[in-house]
């Protein structure tokens, strides 16, 4: 018994004074709320390789049909190439008016995800967790990203001497659009908009979703 209380004795001197830090980790919910499409960023902050390397990790730890693992991915920082990427693709389909991004808020930063095999119904899925996953990861690392699909694939495939099609780029870097989501009904016009420095984004309500 005495061994037995010196030893618990001993271990709460060691422990004593400790401060335990529990981290408070987002939401699921909270995550999905940052994850909006910025089409606007803050040049000033340089979106280190370190981090994209962290945003590209979670693809061995996700769903892929067949467990195939066929995407690949090429990263770009403003230092190797990323600066001047933004010419190769085209943001803010909804709004041509605005010619976004506005000049000095041009991402510097992207992932450009490509396929082992052609493109098909199960990669377009495998795409997709792939993208949304990395969205999410940005958001918890305090950063922004946007998914475009909307640029001149072979041309991107030369420009950066891929052997692989390119088939979407996430940009990244720190978001600056003050964004809202907007409920609205089936049927409702879904296409975002700009009114008064406020992006809006539609979403159909919850109760119009399910059958």
């Amino acid at each position: 018994m005495a061994d037995n209380y010196l030893e618990k004795r001993e271990e709460a001197l060691r422990t004593a004074g400790r401060t335990v830090l529990r981290r408070n980790t987002p939401s699921l919910d909270t995550l999905l709320l940052r994850n909006r499409s910025h089409r606007g960023f803050d040049k000033t902050y340089v979106v280190a390789m370190r981090q994209l390397e962290a945003i590209v990790s979670v693809n061995n730890k996700i769903p892929s049909g067949r467990n195939a693992q066929e995407l690949r991915f090429k990263l770009l920082d403003a230092r190797t190439g990323g600066a001047d990427f933004c010419r190769f693709l085209h943001l803010g389909g909804f709004l041509p008016e605005l010619h976004l991004p506005s000049p000095g808020t041009e991402p510097q930063a992207f992932i450009i995800v490509c396929s082992t095999v052609p493109e098909s119904p199960t990669i377009d899925i495998d795409l997709g967790i792939s993208l949304q996953s990395m969205a999410l990861k940005a958001v918890e690392i305090g950063l922004n990203a946007l998914i475009v699909r909307a640029f001149d694939h072979a041309q991107v495939q030369q420009a950066l001497g891929l052997s692989l099609e390119p088939l979407a780029v996430l940009a990244i870097g720190k978001g600056t659009d003050k964004i809202e989501l907007v409920d609205v009904t089936e049927g409702s016009d879904l296409k975002y908009y700009r009114q008064d420095g406020v992006h809006f984004v539609p979403k159909i309500r919850i109760e119009d979703l399910l059958l």
